[in-house]
């Protein structure tokens, strides 16, 4: 399992953008994929997961009602679009997916897999 994230870019605080994210070797079943991001000189956090193959989704107070996580199992994709955003959003995000079986709790714990970041700057 090797995610690969895109999407990211220069945005004004208020705008949009669309993170993606592939699978390459695909995703274990029952398991769980998500997105973290870690700011300039902050800790690495987590923001949302998906459960594979279902719909049950979990996300950070901080971005809740503001982004959405979403998945294409055909595709073995992820996508994190984010609306409203702010300064404070700016950080390299990161996708990860989870081992055999491991939930979305455990995921947002202890990622098994990590993809690399792709960086996403709101200007104010």
């Amino acid at each position: 399992v090797q995610p690969q994230a895109s999407g990211g870019g220069l945005v004004q605080t208020g705008g949009s953008l669309r993170l993606s994210c592939v699978a390459s070797g695909g995703i274990f079943s029952n398991s769980a994929m998500g997105w973290f991001r870690q700011a300039p000189g902050k800790d690495r956090e987590f923001v949302a997961s998906i459960a594979w193959g279902g719909r049950s989704t979990f996300y950070a107070d901080s971005v809740k009602g503001r982004f959405t996580i979403s998945s294409d199992t055909a595709k073995n994709t992820i996508y994190l679009q984010m609306i409203s955003l702010k300064p404070e959003d700016t950080a390299i995000y990161y996708c990860a997916a989870g081992g055999p079986r491991d939930t979305m709790a455990v995921l947002a714990s202890t990622p098994r897999y990590w993809g690399q970041g792709t960086l996403v700057t709101v200007s104010s």
